[in-house]
């Protein structure tokens, strides 16, 4: 029997890895990152939950809070490997305990209602617990929307150099298994799902200011998709410059 290896196709390394301890906050860049059952190690365990919302989704995102994604989680100064942040650095530069009073008036006060901080074990996800995309994707919707490729806007945990570098390579990758490294242990992910946009890819990540531009480029130019979602099946640990191997589908 062949070995998933011998039948996988090299399709690029590993250009950068993100994760978002708070929901909607702005990311960490990782040069390497544990990835378990629920995703990286830390990534949107956190998040201001609506006390005003009785729905099935009441936390707070940027969609809603375009300010929220200028709040920046910081570990404390003797946090090691992937501990949770302690402390958040806000827009203005004022550092406040991630669970204390004041960082939750802050926020509460720019949305306009009361939240509170909440902490869940296994994550706080929108649809899948890995996202991923090629750095092509990003600097193609960019350019169709006149914005310089800035991959924060997309917010993944792994952006891909791709070794095709054509845009929307990704939408080939659906039903098939990603590996990261060439051992036999190799952390794996299937790719179940494109990734559908929202509203969060207008929000300017410097400044929190709006623009349509790039949702609607990311419309016109590929169903609204960009990148895509995946569930862990293999535990490991990931790093910058790994290679990327494809299991695809029809092999699967």
């Amino acid at each position: 029997m062949r070995t998933l290896h011998e039948v996988s196709i090299k399709i690029g390394q590993i250009e950068a890895i993100f994760r978002y301890p708070v929901k909607s906050m702005r990311g960490e860049p990782l040069e390497k990152a544990g990835l378990g059952w629920h995703g990286l190690d830390g990534d949107r365990r956190l998040a201001f939950r609506r006390l005003d919302e009785r729905g099935g989704f009441p936390w707070l995102t940027a969609s809603k809070l375009p300010d929220l994604i200028l709040f920046a989680p910081q570990p404390s100064k003797d946090a090691k490997g992937d501990a949770l942040p302690s402390y958040v650095l806000t827009p203005e530069g004022e550092e406040l305990p991630l669970f204390g009073e004041a960082l939750a008036a802050e926020v509460g006060r720019r949305y306009g209602a009361q939240v509170e901080m909440m902490q869940l074990k296994h994550g706080i996800f929108d649809d899948a617990t890995v996202s991923l995309i090629t750095s092509e994707t990003v600097r193609e919707i960019c350019r169709l929307a006149g914005r310089g490729a800035d991959v924060r806007r997309f917010r993944p945990n792994i952006v891909v150099r791709s070794t095709r570098a054509v845009p929307f390579e990704e939408n080939d990758w659906v039903g098939g298994l990603l590996t990261f490294g060439d051992g036999d242990d190799a952390p794996t992910v299937a790719v179940t799902m494109r990734d559908v946009r929202c509203a969060m890819v207008n929000i300017d990540p410097d400044n929190g200011s709006l623009g349509p531009e790039v949702l609607k480029a990311a419309v016109r130019a590929n169903e609204n998709n960009a990148g895509i979602y995946g569930t862990v099946t293999r535990i490991g640990r990931l790093a910058v410059g790994q290679t990327i191997f494809l299991y695809p589908s029809e092999i699967s």
